[in-house]
């Protein structure tokens, strides 16, 4: 692993401008979930210039890519590695997961992956994917029903965190839109007549609260209402609630959290009066399983760049990574931007456009990334080892 990492950084060097630009440029023009084809459309014309070939749109989604590129001489069941980019924002607070900078690391990584199999050419084969919709919408669903991973033997990226960490895992999650039907009267002089739908969401939340007390430490239930109605002195006849139920099992999510989450709302309607719909409209996200294999390499890279490991990750958010790794081995480790920093915040976004603070965690990324791929692709046993220890 050192000498890997340093025949890689030459390669860097010549790249980093570059990498430090893309994460900028994607800062400066934050697009959520689907809409992102400004990063698509900087993301691809690095790829066009670096000689890959480039498929834009898949599975239906517009802003999604996958970029292709083999040394000279490889076949198609040739070792198979797939990068994965981030690319989308959040609402209102830009890129405060740090997807820019998923983005330059893993085109950054595919670069130096290039660079040392022209200089010398290995049997392997690199796919660069570009998953649009990360959060909320599990863009990579879609993607891996298309085919997007088939014949790739694994896949990787990394991720800004406040902390160095590459195993651990992270949370299932359901998102439930929910919509209660009532009646609508004049609440003033003739309330008897309505049947109020927000009394319906309202009493949902309650019951979810009390449900809290009987859940395992791991689940977390939050919510959303994304319609209370018109005006005061209307009944609501229509109020709708959106929910992220999340846990670290994904057959316990499925099969026990959320059914008891779904009676919350089923026990209010019947209590208000009122009707209620209850919609998953995005695929679920599942756990992430970090490949052993690939979590040894992953963690080698970073002792080499000096990166302090948290030993212990404890779960956090939801990542349709997740979905990834129950198809091919794979990980998603955490690469530290700021010390302690809190993913979805103002500050965190500040921080992810530091020029400065970017230049470290986009060369670290993408060296880490790099490596990990260059160790699987030369080294037949560690492909083998990473399927013989995949867990699906």
């Amino acid at each position: 692993m050192p000498a890997t990492l340093d025949a890689l950084r030459p390669s860097l060097a010549g790249h980093i401008d570059t990498l430090v630009d893309i994460a900028a440029d994607l800062h400066a023009h934050p697009e959520i979930r689907f809409t992102e084809h400004h990063a698509a459309a900087r993301l691809t014309a690095e790829l066009d210039r670096a000689d890959f070939a480039v498929q834009r749109g898949f599975a239906g989604l517009d802003t999604a890519f996958v970029g292709r590129w083999s040394p000279h001489g490889a076949d198609a069941d040739a070792p198979t590695v797939a990068i994965f980019c981030e690319f989308d924002a959040l609402e209102e607070i830009g890129h405060a997961c740090g997807h820019n900078l998923i983005a330059a690391c893993g085109i950054g990584a595919a670069m130096l992956v290039k660079d040392a199999l022209t200089a010398e050419p290995t049997n392997a084969n690199l796919v660069v994917i570009g998953s649009p919709g990360e959060e909320g919408a599990a863009g990579k669903v879609p993607m891996i029903e298309a085919g997007v991973l088939d014949g790739v033997d694994i896949a990787i990226m990394v991720h800004p965190a406040g902390t160095d960490a590459v195993r651990g895992s992270s949370l299932s999650r359901v998102a439930l839109d929910v919509d209660f039907h009532g009646r609508a009267a004049h609440a003033a002089a003739a309330p008897e007549r309505g049947r109020n739908a927000l009394d319906g969401a309202t009493l949902s939340l309650t019951a979810i609260g009390m449900l809290r007390q009987h859940l395992t430490d791991d689940v977390r239930v939050h919510a959303i209402i994304t319609n209370g109605g018109e005006a005061p002195n209307i009944i609501p006849e229509h109020a709708a609630l959106r929910i992220f139920v999340r846990a670290g099992d994904r057959e316990h999510l499925l099969n026990d959290v959320v059914p008891r989450v779904r009676a919350c709302f089923e026990g209010a309607a019947i209590a208000t009066g009122t009707t209620v719909e209850i919609a998953e409209n995005t695929p679920p996200y599942f756990s992430l399983r970090a490949n052993p294999t690939l979590v040894d390499l992953a963690e080698a890279a970073y002792g080499v760049l000096g990166r302090e490991l948290e030993p212990d990750p404890t779960l956090g958010g939801s990542t349709d990574m997740g979905n990834v790794s129950h198809v091919v081995p794979a990980i998603h480790p955490m690469i530290r931007l700021v010390a302690d920093a809190v993913p979805h915040t103002r500050e965190f976004a500040a921080s992810a456009g530091d020029p400065e603070l970017a230049r470290t965690t986009i060369a670290d990324g993408a060296l880490m990334l790099a490596a990990t791929a260059l160790a699987a692709v030369r080294d037949p046993a560690i492909i083998a080892d990473a399927q013989e220890t995949f867990v699906s």
